[in-house]
């Protein structure tokens, strides 16, 4: 047996929930082009769960659904009173509020298909409250309780700032989150179907996989970018800080992809959006810059941006606080992630792969007084 370094190019195991073909990202066979420029998020996550989009009343019940538990267990919330706030990143926040939602789950342990996808309604209903309550509350605020006539995009945005959010803005974080919905068998999807292979239960699956995104070289790419944007500073810093640290061969976040190799089909979509909203918010400064660290860091390297580049500078402009972009990721995320548990779970053998060793060869035990 050889090992791959970090499973390259190993297929691990059948989906058919999303694929990536010669540079194409599909959500059940729908081309992710379409998705985003017509799908609303509930109609990803019913196509996700289900192989097939929705009826226009199929896909009411679920938007009913979703807004029916969208709140959280007041335990849930006092317990975020009690963390050390200002010391601790949100992910960390995150993954604790969601292994605590299952102990206020009578349904945890419940291994029924039916219950299983009760419990994949009530933790994609519930962690954009808990995402949301955890800012307000970190800032000093109250939760604010969703509101049944948005959608599920709408409502994040509400609950995050307590007002109704532009149309404008609405469309763009809906089609964040369909973008970011699913992507084939990403580290933290693994991660999930790797732990509940075990047939452990859905709240532990998606808690490891929150714990696995939380990792910059996955979920904390964006972050990362918009760091990078406010140390620059201003469109005339672009050119030398990038050549900088291409000299000292710093990575640049939000370039290139392992299974890419002419880029990835879902930077565009957000590339547009910047480019609206920055423009809108009169800091057009950052889609510029964005625009010229691809122009460099693409010529001189060959890596085009990756879907973390543009989101950030979408983000900022949603003013929303930087370091909850990788929260947002697994809002979004948490949908492909059900997929590939309850898909797991359908046809279930435990994920126990081989390693290659590499180490001493057979040695004989010598007592402790001799050696």
């Amino acid at each position: 047996m050889t090992a791959g370094k970090g499973l390259e190019g190993v297929v691990a195991t059948q989906t058919a929930i999303s694929s990536i073909i010669d540079d194409t990202l599909t959500y059940v066979g729908y081309n992710i082009d379409d998705l985003a420029n017509n799908a609303s998020f509930e109609e990803v996550i019913y196509l996700l769960w289900h192989k097939r989009l929705p009826k226009e009343n199929e896909l009411a019940e679920l938007k009913q659904q979703l807004a029916d538990n969208m709140s959280v267990p007041q335990e849930v919330l006092d317990q975020f009173r009690t963390y050390p706030i200002r010391d601790i990143h949100p992910m960390a926040a995150l993954r604790t509020a969601i292994s605590y939602l299952g102990l206020f789950d009578e349904e945890a342990e419940e291994m029924t298909d039916e219950a299983n996808y009760r419990k994949a309604i009530r933790l994609q209903a519930k962690i954009a409250a808990v995402v949301t309550a955890f800012s307000r509350i970190r800032r000093g605020e109250e939760p604010v309780q969703p509101k049944s006539d948005l959608s599920y995009a709408a409502n994040f945005l509400y609950m995050l700032s307590g007002s109704q959010p532009e149309d404008i803005e609405v469309e763009a974080f809906n089609k964040a989150l369909v973008l970011h919905a699913d992507h084939e068998l990403n580290a933290s999807t693994f991660t999930a179907r790797v732990c509940v292979a075990t047939l452990s239960d859905i709240y532990s699956g998606v808690t490891a996989a929150i714990g696995a995104l939380k990792g910059p070289l996955h979920g904390g790419a964006n972050e990362q970018v918009m760091k990078m944007l406010l140390e620059i500073g201003d469109e005339s810093n672009v050119e030398n800080v990038i050549q900088e640290k291409l000299d000292n061969k710093e990575k640049i976040m939000g370039f290139g992809h392992r299974v890419y190799r002419q880029g990835d089909p879902r930077a565009k979509h957000l590339r547009e959006m910047s480019k609206r909203l920055t423009k809108l918010r009169g800091e057009e400064k950052y889609y510029n810059m964005s625009v010229k660290i691809e122009e460099i860091v693409t010529g001189q390297k060959d890596l085009p941006p990756n879907v973390d580049f543009y989101s950030a500078s979408v983000y900022h402009s949603l003013n929303i606080e930087h370091d909850l972009f990788t929260p947002i990721f697994a809002v979004s995320r948490v949908s492909g992630w059900l997929a590939h548990i309850l898909e797991q779970y359908a046809d279930n053998r435990l994920i126990r792969p081989r390693a290659e060793y590499v180490g001493p060869g057979m040695q004989t035990y010598i007592p402790v007084s001799e050696r």
